[in-house]
């Protein structure tokens, strides 16, 4: 609707231009929001104010030139007016409303193409080998996976892959960390470096080499030792992890080592092509690139004074693979912690003669573990975190991934896991899925009156008989589903869809509450059936965008707080 909107906007403006009005050179963006207030119509913008300035006049000149100009042809509004200042605030027709209805019944309006089937890669969860996911690991995952979900809805060939940071000190830490572990079964006392793994699963993994090798490592050299349960402890504690991930429904299509990378020299061939341009000189033993002459606030180090090869010259080299393959976009899905890492590594992309603007970057801020409003505290197992899959036997893969994305990615989240095992309104994501069970309940009444829903369509329904206030702002509601997935791609912003859900769920159980879709009118039974056909549609299309299911039966402890949710 806000784009049907738009064109009409475009029009008038350039109208207003044509007829001297108006002066179209280097004009800000037209932003569409709804307004705060639902008296004010369904959407609203500024545009008149904060072009003003520019055009030197009133905004509620601006505001009048552009509505004098305005055609609606088709009817698409009921009411356009000036508020205020020089507010424009917009009306959608009840006619306009019912079209897009039947377009939805009809799918017309779900097909988006905005990709294309251009080549997207999206790398997210790409964990250290070096423990279990925890619930941070968690909630990165599930925007990656979600991201690539709606990327795919709208048209793009979407390549799924994780980057398995499989070489260097984490490694070899995760090696000496598992040595000493094992050293200390057979009752010998070790030094245990500060920085080495701590958590139980180390304890763990310990105990299965034992059992498996026995006083193997007693005798071996201790570096020749190290290495090799380095690379054991990696490939079990990914193979764990992979686990997990597919518990939370998570798959991947390509799996990428950076040890691959060093040892088919990829990474030594980058820096060399860097080398080649200038862009690498030696300070101190070790070598640089020079990432100022790109942007960056200072020259980075890609080999170490010893020889040993840095993360960032590694990523430079994955980087490099990754444009080489041909994809149209690039989307890394990082932790918040990764934010200065963005400047320097589109400098190296930049330098290596790609466009950076191919690759965005989405950072993902921390979660917050409560029960009852309490912080949780940490289990032993993972030593400073608490595990992915504790929570996922807690509270279910439906809950945890709806509550990972209940918030833009860059803010931080509380995760209540109290709340999320609760059977009530409180708790947003049974709010969502039991509307979807209520619908289905509400079909199952009309087959036992006889009616088939999946029989009806639209020759059979007086669409028009839907007048209430609560029937129209429930079609605007559903009508918006295609927006929401076009706007949530663009900005790369997922908690979108989440919202969307609630929102729609929100007017269609305070509808249920006042209303009978099943009455002895046959004519306002049908019409209301293929509403609520629609809304349930609407649910079970978001939930599956986000990995989530969408039941036919639930059971409410309270079905009254259901309905009484605001």
């Amino acid at each position: 609707m806000k784009s049907h909107l738009r064109d009409l906007l475009a029009q008038a403006i350039e109208k207003t231009a044509k007829g001297g009005e108006l002066n179209t050179t280097d004009l800000p963006p037209l932003l569409l929001e709804p307004p705060k207030q639902k008296e004010f119509g369904d959407l609203a913008t500024n545009v008149a104010l904060i072009w003003a300035k520019q055009q030197r006049k009133s905004p509620r000149a601006i505001a009048e030139a552009i509505l004098k100009n305005l055609e609606d042809p088709e009817g698409i509004l009921a009411r356009m007016e000036i508020a205020g200042p020089g507010f424009l605030n917009f009306s959608f027709s009840a006619k306009f409303c019912y079209r897009r209805l039947k377009e939805i019944e009809n799918e017309k309006a779900l097909g988006l193409e905005l990709g294309r089937g251009e080549k997207v890669q999206v790398e997210f969860a790409s964990v250290n080998p070096t423990g279990p996911l925890h619930v941070g690991h968690g909630r990165v995952a599930v925007i990656g996976d979600v991201l690539a979900r709606l990327l795919e809805a709208v048209g793009y060939d979407v390549e799924r892959e994780y980057y398995v940071n499989d070489a260097g000190r984490q490694m070899e830490k995760l090696g000496l960390s598992l040595y000493l572990r094992y050293r200390e079964l057979y009752g010998e006392k070790t030094d245990f470096p500060e920085e080495g793994y701590r958590g139980d699963y180390v304890k763990d993994l310990a105990a299965g080499i034992n059992q498996r090798w026995g006083k193997r490592f007693l005798s071996e050299e201790r570096e020749t030792a190290v290495d090799f349960l380095s690379c054991y402890g990696g490939e079990t504690l990914l193979t764990g992890i992979r686990a997990d991930l597919e518990k939370f429904g998570i798959t991947f299509d390509s799996y990428v080592s950076e040890k691959g990378l060093r040892e088919r020299g990829e990474v030594e061939k980058t820096i060399e092509l860097l080398r080649s341009r200038g862009l690498i000189y030696s300070e101190e033993g070790a070598q640089w690139f020079k990432a100022t002459a790109y942007g960056d606030e200072k020259d980075r180090t890609v080999v170490k004074s010893d020889g040993e090869l840095t993360y960032f010259a590694s990523d430079i080299a994955y980087h490099r693979n990754k444009y080489e393959r041909g994809y149209r976009k690039l989307v890394n899905i990082w932790g918040a912690d990764h934010h200065g890492y963005v400047p320097r590594l589109k400098a190296a992309i930049r330098a290596l003669g790609y466009d950076p603007d191919l690759l965005q970057v989405v950072l993902v801020q921390m979660v917050h573990l409560t029960r009852g409003g309490e912080p949780v505290r940490m289990g032993k197992r993972m030593g400073e975190f608490v595990s992915l899959r504790e929570v996922l036997e807690e509270v279910g893969r439906d809950a945890a991934r709806f509550f990972f994305l209940m918030r833009r990615s860059d803010s931080h989240l509380d995760f209540d896991l109290e709340l999320a095992k609760k059977e009530s309104s409180e708790n947003p994501v049974f709010y969502v899925q039991y509307a979807h069970a209520r619908i289905a309940s509400i079909f199952e009444q009309a087959r036992q009156g006889g009616l088939r829903v999946e029989d009806l369509t639209l020759r059979d329904v007086e669409i028009e008989r839907l007048v209430l206030a609560e029937e129209t702002d429930l079609i605007k509601r559903i009508v918006q589903f295609p927006e929401v997935v076009e706007e949530s791609v663009k900005e790369l912003e997922p908690h979108r869809v989440i919202f969307y859900l609630l929102e729609l769920a929100g007017d269609f159980h305070r509808y249920y509450n006042r209303f009978r879709v099943i009455s002895d009118d046959l004519a306002l039974t049908r019409a209301r059936l293929l509403l609520v056909r629609n809304v349930q549609k609407i649910i079970r299309k978001g939930l599956l965008l986000l990995g989530i299911q969408a039941p036919s039966k639930m059971a409410a402890r309270n079905e009254q707080t259901i309905a009484l949710r605001q």
